[in-house]
């Protein structure tokens, strides 16, 4: 199976220690990943640039918005993550891997205001991007048509072996379960990575998928035909965002 990767939580308070370290894997093996980048970034959660003591410690790029732009230069595919990834709502979505959401459960006109805001953000430092990163993985009927309106028809989610139309979206599915998808000869998936919270023992495993696999730019996955999926993928897909909300509870 080719796996593709992408990164979430881009922000300017990130880790940069530890995203600095994943993306220096990431060029030793010349991969080029998805990045979610969150436009107006209010989650205390992903200011994580004080910790660990000085700037030193945590370097970070004098233009964070320069420097994104820079990666997209270079062939890194940039998503827009949600609007400021703050969760205001206990919705799981029509993707229920989280009970919880920045954008499922709010009326339509509210998130398609969102959704604008963060793309001018974006655009006004000339980063340009179709596809949409729900933060959680949450999204609902009013998010789909919001994305459409505000110039969106991809979306990095999902459950699947390929790319797949749903709702007049291209969805790009994620790996239900890492492990077994990469002992799969056919397909392609996405590996979904936090590098905010990644340990040293995580980089070790990251090395060795990247050694062992068949990794593909996203660019390519991009590039993928992708197939029309029916009410009933679309159910069985649901299942099993439920089946890994319930497995990842128990754990």
């Amino acid at each position: 199976m080719k796996i593709a990767v992408r990164m979430d939580d881009i922000a300017p308070g990130m880790d940069w220690v530890k995203f600095g370290r994943f993306k220096a894997l990431l060029d030793e093996y010349k991969i080029k990943p998805l990045i979610g980048v969150v436009p107006d970034n209010q989650d205390e959660n992903l200011k994580r640039t004080h910790e660990g003591g000085t700037s030193c410690d945590n370097p970070v790029p004098e233009d964070f918005w320069g420097y994104i732009k820079k990666l997209q230069d270079d062939g890194w595919v940039i998503a827009m993550h949600g609007y400021q990834h703050v969760y205001t709502r206990k919705k799981g979505g029509l993707f229920p891997l989280n009970h919880f959401s920045e954008f499922a459960g709010l009326d339509y006109d509210r998130q398609f205001d969102m959704l604008v805001r963060g793309r001018e953000i974006m655009e006004s430092h000339g980063i340009g991007t179709d596809i949409f990163m729900p933060p959680a993985h949450s999204y609902d009927k009013n998010t789909l048509k919001a994305l459409r309106k505000a110039g969106f028809c991809k979306i990095t989610d999902g459950f699947g072996k390929e790319p797949y139309f749903w709702n007049e979206m291209c969805f790009y599915p994620i790996s239900f379960r890492l492990d077994s998808d990469l002992k799969k000869k056919k397909g392609m998936t996405t590996m979904v990575v936090h590098t905010n919270t990644v340990s040293g023992k995580d980089m070790e495993k990251y090395r060795r998928i990247f050694k062992e696999n068949d990794i593909m730019p996203y660019g390519e996955y991009l590039k993928m035909k992708a197939v029309k999926r029916g009410l009933c993928g679309r159910g069985a897909e649901y299942l099993s965002a439920c089946v890994k909300h319930l497995l990842v509870k128990l754990l």
